[in-house]
């Protein structure tokens, strides 16, 4: 599709049109326009080119007859590509593939790049800026980027809207008549999302892309989107399991269609486009409220009660009708674990500064995954013309509430804990930094204070035990001077003076001693007498 596109971007065809050179570049419309009819023609002549196969391999007359009709069926398949469904006698055809929707999606994109290089996607920034805010200038750029993604998304999809009501026209037989209402809207809709999120593409990568959003709105997309992916991954590995422990009976169903080689890989190609609906199917039942295969029919943890199904070989992964077993109660954990992985992305990313406002987005987080699930369970399913297949698939609003609930509460507790462990954490930075000012203006105010006598220059403890004390709380040691007595030798001496009897005239008064640091307490204590050069006698 890319080569195409570029071709017919270089090409003689489009280099004849006005604003093909290097120099300026078409209008938005324009390009829209040739983006949306090549991808029709693309992708109509990929499903044309494979239903010829399948019109050659199979019977005559069951996928039209005539190439006129291989060209209608084509058609019918690329619209039931986007999911827009058909009226039939009886009834109405509405279970679709899932996966057939990535042909026309991968296109679309495909075709969004080419439009997003080939078009003038100038922003449109509006005439006053706001001045001195870098924050509202960027946020007025941001809103520009919205509006002219949202305007490429528009051009790709009106034409491509128009271009599928006439295929719709051409594709009604007498048998088919499809929906040209849902053919609009489901047309325009794939095609807008695809356009926008291309033209999204082209401005920056993924983590530009997102950050055109607002923080709360990022917050809940990726939160959303972790939430379904896991809950996508779950209904897989279920469907695996399933498919691997009743693998006979998908044998025996292959077996009895007999459908040969060519029909055998349309078969198996059919399936592959119906897995996904197998997954959303799985993840419905994960989440309680089941699927049904039939007008009452129910496959839910609760129990399974089941008739007569298609004779699709992947439906043979079905459990048997009768209860089910106690520890298969077990998978209903999973959509709370989902909620509680989306809660702590919600929290981490878009941290609130109440503790009340974090459950509370973790709770919209798991609405917005009900929506997009119940959206998936009504993709997934659909009637199968009248009668017992009228009912086929999960209940959309009871997917929906059921994972809103799920999800949301345990996305609320999580975001709530994980929002209060940050907020926790960060305390401490911005508290030091409010208080630094406060700190420098309480040492400003006691230093003006000491200079006009309010407060004392140099307040200095009280000094303590000399061991306590540092260096600077101490005095200075005295140095050894010649008349230094060693105080043990004048006690010793003295001792030996009180023992020889005393003459009779009184002593002399003793000097005092002047090697003796006085450490005194001038509050009332004792004194303390020590001499400093004791460890050199030892």
């Amino acid at each position: 599709m890319t080569a195409i596109l570029d071709q017919l971007r270089t090409g003689s065809m489009l280099s004849k049109l006005p604003g093909a050179d290097d120099e300026t570049r078409r209008p938005l419309p324009v390009s829209g326009m040739l983006a949306a009819a090549c991808t029709l023609g693309v992708g109509l002549a990929a499903l044309t080119t494979l239903t010829l196969v399948g019109w050659i391999a199979a019977p005559r007359g069951t996928l039209g007859a005539g190439l006129p009709g291989v060209f209608r069926t084509a058609a019918q398949i690329w619209l039931a590509a986007h999911h827009a469904g058909f009226a039939i006698p009886g009834g109405r055809v509405g279970l679709l593939p899932i996966g057939l929707i990535f042909l026309p999606a991968v296109l679309l994109y495909r075709a969004g790049r080419w439009m997003a290089r080939d078009a003038d996607l100038r922003l449109r920034l509006p005439a006053r800026l706001p001045k001195n805010s870098p924050r509202e200038q960027a946020q007025a750029r941001r809103r520009a980027q919205l509006v002219l993604v949202a305007q490429a998304g528009v051009s790709l999809a009106a034409p491509y809207a128009l271009l599928a009501g006439l295929i719709a026209l051409v594709a009604s037989n007498e048998i088919t008549q499809p929906f040209i209402g849902e053919a609009l809207f489901s047309h325009f809709v794939l095609a807008f999302l695809a356009g926008a999120l291309a033209t999204a593409r082209m401005i920056g990568p993924w983590r530009v892309m997102l950050k055109l959003l607002p923080e709360r709105v990022r917050a809940l997309t990726v939160g959303t989107a972790v939430a379904t992916a896991l809950l996508v991954v779950a209904g897989l590995a279920l469907v695996l399991v399933a498919v691997v422990l009743n693998f006979d009976q998908v044998r025996d169903l292959s077996s009895v269609l007999s459908p040969g080689f060519v029909g055998g890989v349309l078969l198996i190609l059919l399936q592959l486009l119906y897995l996904l609906n197998a997954v959303v199917w799985a993840f419905s039942y994960i989440a309680g409220p089941g699927f049904a295969v039939g007008a009452d029919t129910l496959v839910a943890p609760t129990g399974v009660q089941l008739g007569t199904v298609p004779s699709l070989p992947l439906l043979g992964a079905l459990p048997e009708s009768g209860p089910v077993p106690a520890w298969m109660m077990a998978v209903i954990a999973l959509p709370f674990a989902a909620g509680a992985v989306a809660g702590v992305v919600v929290a981490r990313i878009s941290p609130s500064p109440s503790y009340e406002a974090a459950p509370l987005w973790g709770f919209l987080t798991g609405v917005s995954t009900g929506v997009v699930a119940g959206t998936l369970a009504a993709l997934s399913g659909g009637p199968i013309g009248g009668g017992r297949l009228a009912t086929v698939g999960p209940s959309p609003w009871e997917v929906a509430l059921s994972v809103a609930l799920e999800v949301g509460v345990a996305a609320g507790i999580s975001a709530g804990v994980t929002n209060l462990l940050l907020l926790n954490k960060r305390a401490r930075t911005p508290l030091d930094r409010a208080a630094a000012p406060v700190r420098k203006a309480g040492a400003a105010i006691a230093k003006a204070a000491s200079k006009v006598g309010l407060a004392e220059s140099d307040p200095r403890p009280l000094p303590g035990h000399w061991m306590d004390a540092t260096e600077a709380d101490t005095q200075e040691i005295p140095v050894i001077r010649d008349d230094w007595q060693d105080e043990h030798a004048s006690a010793e001496a003295e001792t030996r003076a009180q023992a020889r009897p005393r003459p009779s005239e009184p002593d002399p008064a003793r000097p005092p001693r002047k090697d003796i640091v006085d450490e005194s307490d001038d509050r009332g204590g004792h004194v303390i007498y020590l001499d400093p050069y004791a460890w050199d006698r030892d």
